[in-house]
């Protein structure tokens, strides 16, 4: 996924969960969080944030902010390591991924936001086989959360997760083969585990999860100012 016009700024607060005062260039400007959690490890006053500029573009002249906020650098005990913090860019980054994979691990139908029971999955994939049609549901997460080079989920409770792990589980009893794909938002982290502290009923149901068969997906991404993919 790619931003088409980034700035960098220094964050000095957050009113709300939607909104942010970031300096840009000597001046204060009220930003867009493309983020609703909360973020407190990551938005520390005086930190440097990654925004994408909608400015002067064509079809965006209504927007009440020209700024969203996507990323943030956070120091770490051994350098700073680059954030992306956009919630919207998990599914986008999967999107993408899934329709780029080479042929024999390439899906025949992909369709995102399926409706499946009393749930929204992310993803409902095909595969034709020589028996018929393999079915797939996916559930994607992204992962914001680091602590010593391993990351965490959820960074707030999530009752919506929790739902999904349940509908996962009740899928996988009906045939279909069910991931939870974890996307990472974060350089250098290679798996996340669940954040039994902040929500422990997450925690139990994805271990449900897994023993009803669905499959926990880590997926790494490349991490850049103005573009994010899975490697």
């Amino acid at each position: 996924m790619h931003y088409k016009k980034i700035v960098k700024g220094t964050f000095i607060d957050r009113p709300n969960r939607f909104i942010a005062h970031v300096e840009i260039n000597g001046l204060i400007e009220t930003v867009h969080v493309k983020n609703t959690g909360r973020c407190k490890e990551l938005l520390i006053p005086g930190c440097t944030v990654v925004m994408e500029d909608f400015r002067k573009r064509l079809g965006f002249e209504s927007r009440k902010t020209q700024f969203d906020l996507i990323a943030v650098y956070k120091k770490t005990d051994k350098d700073e390591i680059l954030i992306n913090m956009d919630s919207q860019l998990p599914n986008k980054v999967v999107m993408e991924w899934l329709e780029q994979l080479p042929p024999q691990e390439a899906y025949d139908f992909i369709k995102p936001e399926y409706t499946y029971g009393n749930s929204r999955v992310d993803f409902y994939m095909e595969k034709k086989t020589s028996v018929g049609i393999k079915k797939y549901l996916m559930e994607v997460k992204g992962c914001t959360l680091e602590q010593n080079d391993i990351g965490y989920f959820p960074d707030a409770p999530t009752e919506r997760g929790v739902k999904h792990l349940h509908e996962l589980a009740a899928a996988c009893k009906q045939g279909y083969k069910c991931f939870l794909a974890f996307v990472i938002q974060i350089p250098g982290v290679t798996q996340v585990l669940p954040n039994k502290k902040t929500h422990p009923e997450f925690a139990h149901a994805l271990e449900m999860a897994k023993a009803a068969g669905v499959e926990i997906l880590y997926l790494q991404c490349n991490v850049k100012e103005d573009e994010v993919v899975i490697i």
